[in-house]
């Protein structure tokens, strides 16, 4: 049973955290997304994109969900959906892009950070490493090429939202070192990981396209004027911009969305 757009947004909001948020979400989506769904969801964006407050804690979970999930069967059915039906405010959401040139080498032979063990330390060693409650390793474990490494770091209390901006942001950007941001609940629904993400020119699209429906005015002028911005996320992002309302009604809601 299809719940509506304003249902689907009063019962994502009454739940009180980001994952709870993208599990409902995932269960609701995954039972078959129908051409009605499509068309709900449509009408969720739409509102998003005007700047209803509701709305855009909402698409920010979606966006949460298909950033995580980009290859499930309920999001390809849902793009297809938004091809032939011309939804173009979901289709803005699950655009695809073509992937960056990958600039650095996969994570088995890149070479490894010196821990000042006198020897590369195992992949088990530095992950020990990530869980210590200590940050006497960080600077090392900031640029380690392992994804297990990464993970293991972004569970680590000790981890501040300036480390994870340092990993978003790094250039030439590990692809493997964004998707695990991605996994992580606890860093992704940070505005300012969400934008050093979108920033950096080798983000994977799967990851960066959905977290433009979450930005505010001033973020997507941010994107539209970056240096190294994609031509397909500059020309989203200036989409958006023209969707939005006039300056003095959006102002309040940049401010809303979870965080």
């Amino acid at each position: 049973m299809n719940f509506g757009p304003e249902r689907i947004c009063r019962v994502v909001l009454g739940l009180p955290e980001a994952g709870l948020r993208v599990e409902w979400l995932r269960d609701y989506l995954s039972r078959g997304p129908s051409r009605e769904l499509a068309e709900e969801l449509e009408r969720v964006c739409e509102a998003s994109e005007r700047s209803d407050p509701a709305a855009r804690e909402t698409v920010l979970a979606l966006a949460l969900l298909f950033v995580r999930s980009p290859d499930d069967g309920f999001v390809e059915r849902l793009r297809a959906h938004a091809e032939s039906l011309r939804l173009l405010s979901l289709g803005r959401l699950l655009r695809r892009a073509p992937a960056p040139l990958r600039s650095v080498p996969p994570p088995e032979e890149a070479p490894v950070p010196n821990y000042g063990a006198g020897r590369e330390l195992t992949v088990g060693e530095r992950r020990s490493l990530a869980r210590a409650p200590s940050r006497r390793a960080f600077d090392k474990l900031l640029a380690d090429p392992h994804p297990l490494v990464i993970r293991q770091l972004l569970e680590n209390p000790r981890l501040t939202e300036d480390d994870v901006v340092r990993i978003a942001a790094r250039r030439p950007l590990r692809p493997e070192a964004v998707q695990a941001i991605a996994r992580s609940e606890r860093w992704l629904k940070r505005p300012r990981v969400r934008l050093a993400i979108l920033l950096n020119p080798g983000s994977p699209p799967t990851v960066a396209m959905p977290l433009l429906a979450a930005c505010t005015r001033s973020e997507l002028i941010e994107i539209v004027h970056g240096v190294d911005t994609s031509k397909v996320l500059r020309a989203t992002a200036r989409e958006l911009l023209a969707r939005r309302p006039p300056l003095e009604q959006s102002d309040a809601a940049d401010h809303v969305l979870f965080h």
